[in-house]
C-alpha cells in the first residue's frame, strides 16, 4: 500500500497493561499506522507518563479519553487522528466507541464489544449514521491458515458441514489471582468492569467468532453450563456449550481458564461430509485436512497452493514461523484498506477489508447474553 500512514489515538494500553502494546506492535508491523495521540490510563498521571514513554507530543498526550476527543476535534481535519484504538477494560468500550464514532472518527475496539445488546445495537445505529469504519479485534481470524480454512469450507471442499468443535483452554486463573495485585485478573473477574461473564467474555467470544468466521454457520439454539470453580469467584471460569445451527449442523464450544498447565490452547475442528480440518493456535502455521478418501494432509503457511487470502496474510516463506502479532496485524491491514477506500471514495477491491466487523461484535454480545440465559434456564435448549 502506498497511501499515507493513518494517524491513530489509543485509549487504554498504558503502563502495566498487556494487550495495548500488542496492538501497537501489530499496527506498526506493516507501516500503515502512526501513534499520534493517546489517553493511555484511567489515571491522568499514569496516562501522561505512559504517553511520554511512548514519545507522544505533550499536546497530544491526554489525561483522559474525553480530553483526547475534545482536543482532536479542535484540530484541523487533516491534522486530527483518523481512528481511535480502544484497548480498555470492557466497561469503557461503549462510551468511548460511541463518542468517537458520533464525532466521525473510525474505531477499532477490543472484544467483547460492549456489555449489553442494547448498547451494541445503539452503537450499530451510531456507526451507520456516522458512516465510519468499525473493526473488532478478534485477532485469531487473521491467521493465514484460518483464512485458508475459511476458503476450504466455503468452496465446498468439506462438503455439507455436520459438526464443529471449538475449544479454548487456559490455566492462568486456576487460583484466585484477582485477590493479588494482578491487574488483568482483577478487572476480568469484576462484573462492573468485565460484564456478566468471565471466561465466556474473555475467550469464549473468540471461540464463537472463529467458528462463525470459518464456517459461516448461524446459531439456532444453545445449551450452556457455566461454572465458577474457584471459591469466591463471582464470574464463570469454565463453560461447556452445546450448539445447534440452522441447516442441521451441531457443535460443541468449550472455554476454560482453570485448566492447570494449559496456556493458550485454542483449537478448531470442522467436520463435513467430504472431509475434516483441524487447527491449533499454539501451532498456527499448519492446518490438517483429512479427506473422506485419501491420506491426511498437512497444509503449511507460506505455500503456493494456499488461497489468495492466506497468501496475502503471510509475510515470510514457509518454515519461518509467523504467529500472534502477525495475525493481529492482518486484522489491522484490513481496517486500513477499508479506511483508505472510504477516504478515496471508492469501493473495496477483492481481498481488501478483511477484518471482524461491528456486526460480528454485536453477535458476540448476543452470544454472551444467550449463554448466561441458557445456563440459568431449566430448559435444555435456549433459542439464539
Amino acid at each position: 500500500m502506498t497511501q499515507r500512514k493513518l494517524k491513530y489515538g489509543q485509549v487504554g494500553g498504558g503502563q502495566g497493561a498487556f494487550i495495548g502494546a500488542v496492538h501497537r506492535h501489530a499496527m506498526a508491523l506493516d507501516g500503515l499506522y502512526e501513534l499520534t495521540a493517546g489517553a493511555l490510563s484511567s489515571s491522568p498521571e499514569r496516562s501522561r507518563a505512559s504517553g511520554a514513554a511512548l514519545g507522544l507530543a505533550d499536546s497530544r498526550n491526554y489525561p483522559s479519553w474525553e480530553a483526547m476527543l475534545e482536543g482532536e476535534l479542535k484540530l484541523p481535519v487533516g491534522e486530527r487522528i483518523d481512528l481511535v484504538n480502544i484497548v480498555t477494560p470492557n466497561h469503557l468500550h461503549y462510551p468511548v466507541a460511541k463518542a468517537f464514532a458520533e464525532a466521525g472518527f473510525h474505531v477499532v475496539c477490543d472484544k467483547p464489544l460492549v456489555h449489553t445488546s442494547a448498547q451494541a445495537l445503539g452503537l450499530l445505529e451510531t456507526v451507520e449514521r456516522s458512516d465510519v469504519i468499525f473493526g473488532v479485534t478478534h485477532n485469531y481470524t487473521g491467521y493465514p491458515m484460518i483464512r485458508h480454512a475459511r476458503e476450504m469450507v466455503r468452496s465446498g471442499q468439506l462438503g455439507e458441514l455436520r459438526k464443529v468443535i471449538v475449544e479454548y483452554s487456559q490455566g492462568w486463573l486456576a487460583t484466585k489471582l484477582e485477590d493479588t495485585d494482578h491487574k488483568q485478573a482483577g478487572w476480568r473477574s469484576d462484573p462492573a468492569r468485565s460484564g456478566i461473564v468471565g471466561a465466556v467474555g474473555d475467550i469464549g467470544t473468540h471461540c464463537e467468532n472463529l467458528m462463525s468466521a470459518v464456517t459461516d454457520l448461524r446459531l439456532e439454539a444453545i445449551c450452556a453450563d457455566l461454572t465458577s470453580f474457584v471459591p469466591g469467584r463471582v464470574l464463570d471460569d469454565d463453560a461447556n456449550i452445546l450448539l445447534r445451527f440452522h441447516g442441521g449442523a451441531k457443535g460443541v464450544l468449550h472455554c476454560s481458564q482453570i485448566q492447570t498447565g494449559l496456556e493458550n490452547d485454542l483449537r478448531l475442528r470442522v467436520h463435513g461430509s467430504l472431509g475434516s480440518i483441524s487447527w491449533c493456535q499454539e501451532n498456527p502455521n499448519y492446518l490438517e485436512f483429512t479427506p473422506l478418501t485419501g491420506a491426511k494432509q498437512i497444509l503449511t503457511r507460506g505455500s503456493d497452493y494456499l488461497c489468495d487470502a492466506a497468501k496475502k496474510a503471510s509475510r515470510l516463506p514457509a518454515g519461518h514461523p509467523e504467529a500472534f502479532i502477525e495475525a493481529f496485524a492482518n486484522v489491522y491491514v484490513g481496517v486500513a484498506e477499508a479506511i483508505h477506500a472510504k477516504l478515496e471514495v471508492r469501493e473495496l477491491q477483492p481481498l481488501e477489508g478483511d477484518f471482524p466487523t461491528l456486526e460480528d461484535g454485536v453477535r458476540g454480545v448476543r452470544f454472551i447474553e444467550k449463554t448466561v440465559e441458557s445456563s440459568k434456564s431449566t430448559q435444555k435448549w435456549t433459542a439464539f
